[in-house]
């Protein structure tokens, strides 16, 4: 338990001998005391514990295990050092089948309770092929204010309270220092690991989240299955030649890096989306590849975090649309046109929507250098561009595909869609709850006809959904 937090106090109250039977969205077990229902951190189903409460209301509270009496059979000991304090994969404990079937019945209980819908049809969640190192991004965080753990000993120099790392959850100035981590494949943690020894020992000083001052920031990762490293190192308020001694040391030990940028941000947030990207070596980009298309991957590009599951991912969703190759079909929140371009050669034309134009940008180039001749792409915000008038310029869709952000789609969205009454909608959902709510409205003029969920995040909660829908005859 980390030393910064208070062990679980004597005067909490202990509710005794509870069966864990569910998991809530948040990831915690569920239990019930009377007519009380009880989320407690890190339970499973078929837990039986005495929980501490540490938070309560009418009608539910919130607990931590004082003690695990009868563990669950589908418990297992979590592979990762940093469990249960970096806070990144909730579910280790867990094993994957059961992760998978909680994941499965968390998709069609929203879909069912709040949207009251039939999912008996629903298909089996498709397991992720690789439940380890299977990010292609990561982003770390450089803070001189570590986050420490009953594993440390004692400190005795200031030097040894930097971190670079992942926020604790809860805790926007506390930074977990990382030795090992699962998500991304090499030389992910070797990069990070190297990076910190060194500006330790060069003296380069760890970014203050609270006073906002220091020289080192973050430092994003990403890698591609075609065998490319993007690395990018974000500094706040450097001292003069310390950028420089920074990434000619990156540079030299990893000469494998095909993309070695770095930024100045001087902002009170981490985001970087509008700041200057420089160039330190290499090219400003990477490739991601896809049954034989090239994307082309910035800085500032959004890609789906699981390259290996993002193929599956968009096998299903056109799989789902069925195209025939005379469809005009319109792609929602096309981010940087993967969807489109991955569909294009099955459709007559794709018409991609996305409101940040710098993905567009990005979309444009993917179709370019696929030799791609039949999308157009535009940017702006999705419920003021479908308009009359861009129908009539650009033709009423066939099919319609939508992946909207964790929010769903705008009312107004939905709003346009029911009045396009394309023959088919394919909605790709990163949040069953948002989706089910979207769907209460499209369900007037359509029949869900396929549900399928994708894991694209083992040990999280996370979860993605596919559904189709047929226009009502």
């Amino acid at each position: 338990m980390p030393l910064n937090k208070n062990p679980v106090l004597r005067e909490q109250k202990i509710l005794s001998a509870l069966s864990v039977f569910d998991i809530a969205e948040e990831g915690k077990g569920v239990a019930r005391a009377d007519d009380l229902v009880v989320f407690i951190e890190k339970a499973i189903p078929g837990d039986v514990v005495d929980a501490a409460v540490y938070k309560k209301k009418k009608s539910f509270a919130q607990a931590k295990i004082a003690q695990l009496i009868t563990p669950s059979p589908d418990r297992v000991d979590a592979f990762c050092e940093h469990f249960g304090v970096c806070g990144g994969c909730k579910w280790q404990h867990m094993n994957y089948p059961t992760q998978l079937k909680y994941k499965q019945k968390s998709v069609l209980d929203a879909l069912q309770r709040l949207a009251g819908l039939e999912t008996s049809h629903a298909e089996e969640i498709l397991p992720s092929a690789q439940d380890r190192y299977y990010r292609n991004k990561l982003e770390y965080t450089f803070s001189n204010k570590r986050w420490l753990t009953d594993l440390d000993g004692e400190i005795t120099d200031e030097k040894e309270m930097n971190a670079l790392g992942f926020h604790v959850p809860l805790r926007f100035d506390k930074i977990l220092e990382i030795n090992h981590c699962y998500l991304q494949a090499d030389p992910s943690n070797d990069l990070r690991n190297k990076i910190s020894a060194f500006a330790k020992e060069k003296d380069i000083s760890f970014y203050d989240l609270r006073a906002h001052e220091g020289a080192l920031r973050n430092l994003v990762i990403r890698t591609s299955s075609t065998g490319e490293l993007m690395v990018i190192v974000i500094f706040a308020y450097p001292e003069e030649g310390q950028v420089n001694l920074m990434m000619e040391f990156v540079k030299n030990q990893f000469p494998q890096i095909t993309s070695l940028l770095y930024i100045i941000n001087q902002k009170k947030n981490d985001t970087f989306f509008d700041q200057e990207v420089l160039l330190f070596s290499g090219r400003e980009f990477i490739y991601e590849e896809m049954e034989g298309l090239k994307f082309r991957i910035g800085p500032k590009s959004f890609y789906q975090t699981n390259s290996l599951q993002a193929y599956e991912l968009y096998k299903i969703t056109r799989d789902f649309a069925d195209l025939t190759g005379n469809e005009l079909v319109y792609d929602l929140y096309t981010g940087t046109g993967t969807i489109a371009n991955f569909v294009a050669k099955k459709a007559r034309k794709v018409i991609g929507v996305e409101y940040v134009p710098d993905a567009i940008e990005d979309a444009k180039i993917n179709s370019q250098i696929n030799g791609i001749d039949n999308t157009v792409f535009y940017a702006g915000d999705m419920k003021d561009i479908l308009n009359n008038d861009f129908i009539n310029q650009n033709g009423k869709p066939d099919v319609v595909i939508t992946d909207p952000p964790r929010a769903g789609m705008h009312p107004d969205v939905v709003e346009r869609l029911m009045e396009l009454k394309a023959e088919k909608i394919v909605y790709v959902s990163c949040n069953a709850a948002t989706q089910a709510r979207d769907l209460i409205r499209l369900k007037e003029k359509y029949d869900l006809v396929r549900i399928k969920p994708v894991d694209m995040f083992p040990h999280t909660q996370h979860v993605e959904n596919v559904v189709l829908l047929k226009i009502k005859k």
